[in-house]
Formats: C-alpha cells, structure tokens, sequence
C-alpha cells in the first residue's frame, strides 16, 4: 500500500503527547500543524499555530488559517486537555467548568470547525485523545474521569451523525505517559480537613506511577497507524500491565469489588 500524506491538525501540540505527535507524523511525511495557546518557537518539520481551545474565535482563526493555506484538513486530533484532582466535596463548580471547557466544549469547538471542510472533502478522520480514566472513577480525579467518560460518549455520538458524509470518529484511550500534565493540573483552592491525609496519598501514588510512564512516541506511532488504518477502529486503548488489565476488571467484576480494589490501590 502506497503512503497517502495527509494534512493533520494537532491540538495541544507544544509538549507531551501532543508534541510527540507533530514530531513522529511530520517525520514520516505529513504536513502538520500543531498548536498552542501561545507559539514561542517555530519548530523546522511542522508548522506551530496559535490556538486555544477554550476560545471559539481562536479556533476558528486557526482552522481558518490551514484550510487557507492547504485547501484541506484531513486529520484533525483533539489532544488538548487539561487535568484535574481533589476531592469531589472540596472542588468548587467553576474549577470543574475549566476541565470540562477544555477536555469537552474544546473538542466540541474543533471538531464544529473542521467538520463543513471535512464535509465537503466527503472524507476526513478525527481522533479524540480520551483516557482509560474514562472507563471508571478514580479516587480524587472524579472531574477529570468525568470529562472523559463525557468525551466518549459525545464520540461516539459524532460519530453516528457524521459517518454518511465520510468522516470517521476514533476514541484514544492512554494509561499514563511521561508528560508534564501532573505539574498543570486543577486543584481545589483549599483541601478539606477530612480528605487531606487520603488526597495526599493517592497523589503521592498517583504522581510516583508517572516516574515510570512509558514514552510518549508509543502513542504518536499508535496515531500513526490509526491515520494509515484504511478501516481504523472506533477504540483504540494504549496502556500495558494493571492499567490494561483494570478495563477488563471493571466488566467482570461486581461494582463493589471492583471499587475496594481501586480504593485499596490508593491507600
């Protein structure tokens, strides 16, 4: 099979997965942009666009800009996000809206931008970079879990809707990879008494897990063949070990011990 390069939007493409992402399909020869909510450099193999996800104008001025400049977006992937802990109790609602404007309403404003073009093409591939956390809860992450489980479902609804014009919707779900998100992530203004000896720990837990994440070009070379995939899946799940293996538990296990499980992993 002859290699088709393609014209791939990449949000959140500054750092970490996303980074990994521009790097690895710009190599293997597609035209790429990515962006930021504030380009400082401009990197060599792929073009870097300023966009903010929570803002519909700078999305629209960002899509705009490439379809000006290649007639045509091909992939677009909605990798952007933004993480969240604390206890439910102590989160305040307006810190929760900031996860779900970026995690889900930022997707939402990409995808209703690219999606006419897409249309029109009668061709076009979106990949929504979603979470193994949206499979279950997780102790202290509730809000981040949510947004998730949230983005999959809105997924896999765009995707029923979009399908008869030629544009397909894939969900990528990650385990943990080696990324700066832990040190951006939401936080509580104040933590609560009652939870401040369990939230430091399940953090402390949480935080140690990522010291041995894997790279995050595993994910951009799973992208990759997502992209080049003439039928790609709706689902695809990147993790290894107990994180792979807590999807099936969560099936087969009843609701409570699936649960004491997790609690027990945190404590």
């Amino acid at each position: 099979m002859s290699f088709s390069p393609k014209v791939v939007l990449i949000t959140g493409g500054s750092s970490g997965l996303g980074l990994a992402m521009c790097s690895r399909l710009a190599a293997l020869g597609h035209k790429v942009y990515g962006t930021s909510r504030k380009v400082t450099t401009q990197p060599t193999a792929w073009t870097a666009l300023d966009m903010d996800v929570t803002d519909e104008a700078s999305v629209k001025q960002a899509v705009e800009m490439v379809l000006s400049r290649e007639r045509r977006i091909d992939v677009v992937v909605n990798n952007a996000g933004i993480g969240i802990q604390g206890a439910a109790e102590d989160t305040e609602v307006a810190t929760a809206q900031k996860a779900f404007d970026t995690n889900l309403f930022g997707v939402h404003r990409v995808c209703r931008a690219v999606l006419p073009a897409m249309r029109n093409q009668k061709t076009g591939l979106v990949i929504n970079i979603s979470s193994l956390a949206a499979n279950f809860g997780l102790p202290y992450r509730a809000f981040y879990s949510a947004t998730k489980a949230a983005l999959n479902r809105y997924s896999e609804t765009l995707r029923m809707e979009v399908r008869p014009f030629g544009v397909h919707v894939v969900v990528v779900e990650p385990g943990e990879f080696k990324t700066n998100i832990a040190g951006s992530r939401l936080r509580p203004e104040k933590v609560g008494e009652a939870y401040e000896a369990r939230y430091s720990k399940a953090m402390s837990i949480l935080d140690g897990e990522l010291g041995y994440s894997r790279d995050p070009d595993e994910l951009a070379q799973l992208v990759a063949s997502i992209i080049s995939a003439p039928r790609p899946k709706n689902i695809y799940r990147s993790a290894q070990g107990m994180q792979k293996l807590s999807v099936l538990l969560k099936k087969l296990l009843p609701g409570r011990q699936f649960e004491r499980l997790v609690g027990k992993h945190y404590e």
